[in-house]
């Protein structure tokens, strides 16, 4: 069924254009995507329609309408996996920095979840839906590193319990801006969904929940920390939202800091996992080696010294 979105532009929104505000206000939405309902006469400002980049003014009235979405089956495709553990129950995969994990608006093909079709056939978990086959739990797009894939519905439970409780073992290796004043320390603060920009998190006390990193550093640079990271919870971009929060964002993070010529995206890994196994109840962790986009920063951080 189609849906229809209002808003009311404030004072904090005027001068923005009309696509990166829809994609801004609509959780999910691309600004691409924005544009294509710009295009098919979907949006309206004032009760007229706009181009795509006219500049919003305090005051003005949006209204979306966002057709009803069409079922999308994931296909199968030969992409190569880093596989580090596997079982007829569930898989351990290192994902690599730029891979989607899975099918989305504008994302439908070299996702995680196309390559883990064509891997595993059939045998995946199906409580996720269609677009999620196994998925269990993500990373972002830009994050590399750790992810477990269940193959049945049994395992899938018994890993989201595991979840849900905390009791994951997730360890990640950050580059972030700046110098700590404490070698380690805990962040404990509320994340929850920004009220401006749908698409990001920040940490508030309005409609959030409890998440808490603990941090070391590893090693210092002039205007650089290297830390290692083990989440508690499992919020949406915690790490990346904690530091920011702190006034050391990751390195790269074009979100919630400052793009870096050097690369695409933050220089986070998720360098450890470990779980009960669901059917054998053996305790299983997994270590990965810092790519190489990681390792590379590091080696000009020591070279340059900054």
């Amino acid at each position: 069924m189609d849906r229809v979105l209002n808003f009311t532009a404030g004072e904090t929104e005027a001068g923005t254009r009309l696509d990166k505000y829809l994609a801004d206000m609509v959780e999910d939405l691309t600004r691409s995507a924005a544009v294509l309902l710009l295009e098919d006469g979907k949006v309206t400002v004032n009760k007229k329609s706009a181009a795509k980049n006219y500049k919003i003014k305090t005051g003005d009235e949006v209204e979306i309408l966002i057709p009803e979405p069409v079922e999308y089956e994931a296909k199968a495709e030969n992409i190569p996996l880093d596989i580090v553990y596997e079982d007829d129950s569930l898989l351990v995969v290192n994902k690599p920095k730029g891979m989607v994990v899975h099918p989305a608006a504008g994302n439908y093909e070299g996702t995680l979840v196309n390559a883990l079709l064509y891997h595993c056939k059939d045998s995946l978990s199906g409580i996720n839906g269609v677009l999620r086959p196994g998925i269990v739990h993500r990373i972002d797009k830009n994050t590399s590193g750790l992810l477990i894939v269940a193959k049945t519905d049994f395992a899938h439970k018994g890993l989201a319990e595991q979840i849900k409780e905390h009791s994951f073992t997730r360890e990640y290796e950050a580059v972030v801006c700046g110098r700590f004043k404490e070698p380690e320390g805990t962040v404990n603060a509320p994340i929850g969904r920004h009220h401006v920009d749908r698409k990001k998190m920040c940490v508030t006390e309005k409609n959030s929940k409890n998440a808490v990193t603990h941090y070391r550093v590893l090693e210092e640079f002039r205007n650089y920390s290297h830390i290692a990271c083990k989440l508690e919870t499992g919020r949406t971009h915690q790490i990346r939202v904690h530091m920011a929060y702190m006034g050391h964002p990751v390195a790269g993070d074009d979100v919630y800091g400052k793009p870096l010529n050097d690369f695409t995206g933050q220089c986070l890994h998720a360098k450890k996992i470990g779980f009960i196994h669901p059917v054998t109840g053996e305790y299983l962790e997994f270590d990965s080696n810092l790519p190489e986009y990681f390792s590379n920063f590091l080696e000009k951080l020591k070279k340059i010294g900054y």
